[in-house]
């Protein structure tokens, strides 16, 4: 059944119809549609649009429709247009002439702008959800991980003892951003376009601020036409998405990294892991490859959606129809990305002792060194200079700064005294790192009480 087919002598070609039909994928919000005709029903009645029996019945119908597909007795056939038609056809075999009521006052295009937020506004709270989930993991992780000294890098080269409950930290920021950006998204997507009409309104005396408070939005939108034509919070949410994944990505490739027999930081869970088929040795960090990789499916979706929309004037045009498949495909890329790295990072295993030599191994402690040199009156750049003379010493005798004799130290500079072991120690090099937002014990303990205060907010 067609909702347009009155103004029409011939029959849809069918090419004509499968290229036009959007049942394949908009299918997945059929609990949106029906949600929002119920909605729509109520307030007729209540307007005195439809009477109250009408309203009952078409409620009736419509939930029995719903329960129907949930259970399996009613399956999305395809000679159905879309999900919309799929719904109002239905309704109509069951309940009759009451049905053919229910679109009374509403068109397509506010219809299916309703049904998309409703859908969107349901994902956003999932991944919502899901990062919260991330983020209580990585918590769990920088309070275990306190003392655990590794080196922090720049450009790839060792450049800094840091712990790992700092570099977990560095994450936790970012993800916690990540939701501030999903969180500002629901607060301005979350206003209602039903009764916006095909762009106009309607001559109906529709009750929309009541419509909108059945449905939970803060109120109606405010423009007709720009209700019906609006994808700036599936944009903003597909930019979200690809943030939430590059920064999946960067800690994936960071995982990949430390799963190196070169540096050996960390064991993946077997259940997160694969083998080769021909290399019986291998244990492949499949899961964070895959999580890589799939970033790039996500920042198509935002590409194609902007470019869907770059160049389309006021109001709804048929091309907004292609935003569906872009962001339900990103949306279930992301969630499932985030649900599958979560589970890998808690089964992850860090070797504390391989990420210690690796810090002690590669002259991390050098500004340390020059900060010695400067507390005993060397200016900073003439500091800089000596231990860069050091640090060249250390590698053609194939030591560490740790294993220089003290003599040797008075060579270079009789600055030098016994406490430069001290000061260049691991432990000593976190210790005194105490400002906000460093890696020593004291400030770590006030981030992380900062980081459960967060989280128990919610």
């Amino acid at each position: 059944m067609k909702l347009w087919g009155g103004r029409f002598t011939k029959e849809t070609n069918q090419l004509v119809h499968n290229f036009n039909a959007s049942l394949s994928f908009d299918q997945k919000f059929f609990q949106e549609d029906i949600d929002g005709s119920i909605a729509h029903v109520t307030m007729l009645a209540k307007q005195g649009i439809l009477t109250e029996e009408e309203k009952d019945t078409i409620i009736q119908g419509l939930q029995g429709i719903c329960q129907d597909i949930k259970s399996g007795r009613l399956e999305i056939t395809e000679e159905h247009e879309d999900i919309h038609s799929f719904v109002e056809a239905n309704l109509i075999e069951r309940v009759g002439d009451a049905g053919k009521k229910l679109h009374t006052g509403r068109s397509r295009n506010d219809q299916v702008a309703l049904d998309m937020k409703l859908y969107t506004r349901k994902e956003v709270q999932e991944m919502d959800k899901l990062l919260k989930e991330l983020l209580e993991s990585l918590l769990r992780i920088m309070k275990e991980h306190m003392d655990t000294i590794m080196p922090g890098f720049t450009h790839l080269q060792k450049a800094q003892p840091i712990t790992l409950a700092h570099h977990m930290g560095a994450y936790f920021e970012m993800f916690r951003r990540d939701r501030s950006r999903l969180q500002d998204i629901y607060q301005r997507m979350n206003y209602c376009p039903l009764g916006s009409g095909a762009l106009a309104g309607t001559t109906y005396p529709l009750d929309r601020d009541y419509t909108a408070s059945l449905l939970d939005f803060f109120g109606p939108t405010l423009n007709s036409m720009d209700s019906v034509s609006d994808r700036d919070y599936l944009i903003e949410l597909s930019s979200a998405m690809s943030i939430i994944m590059m920064h999946l990505s960067r800690f994936c490739e960071e995982i990949i990294v430390w799963n190196t027999n070169e540096y050996q930081f960390i064991e993946i869970d077997d259940s997160y892991s694969t083998g080769s088929s021909i290399m019986p040795q291998k244990k492949n960090p499949d899961i964070a490859e895959l999580v890589r990789g799939k970033t790039g499916r996500v920042y198509g979706s935002l590409i194609s959606l902007l470019t869907t929309m770059k160049g389309l004037s006021l109001a709804y045009n048929k091309d907004m129809q292609e935003d569906k498949e872009f962001v339900f495909d990103a949306m279930d890329t992301t969630k499932g990305c985030i649900l599958l790295f979560r589970g890998m990072l808690d089964t992850l295993t860090f070797k504390k002792e391989n990420m210690r030599a690796s810090a002690e191994g590669g002259f991390t402690n050098a500004t340390d060194a020059a900060d010695y040199l400067v507390n005993h009156g060397v200016p900073f750049r003439d500091a800089h200079g000596i231990i860069g003379q050091l640090v060249l010493y250390c590698i053609d005798k194939n030591i560490s700064l740790k294993e220089m004799s003290l003599e040797e130290y008075k060579a270079i500079s009789p600055v030098f005294e016994e406490e430069i072991y001290d000061a260049i120690s691991m432990e000593t090099c976190v210790a005194k790192r105490n400002i906000v937002g460093a890696p020593g014990p004291e400030a770590m303990k006030k981030v992380i009480q900062i980081y459960e205060k967060y989280l128990s907010e919610e």
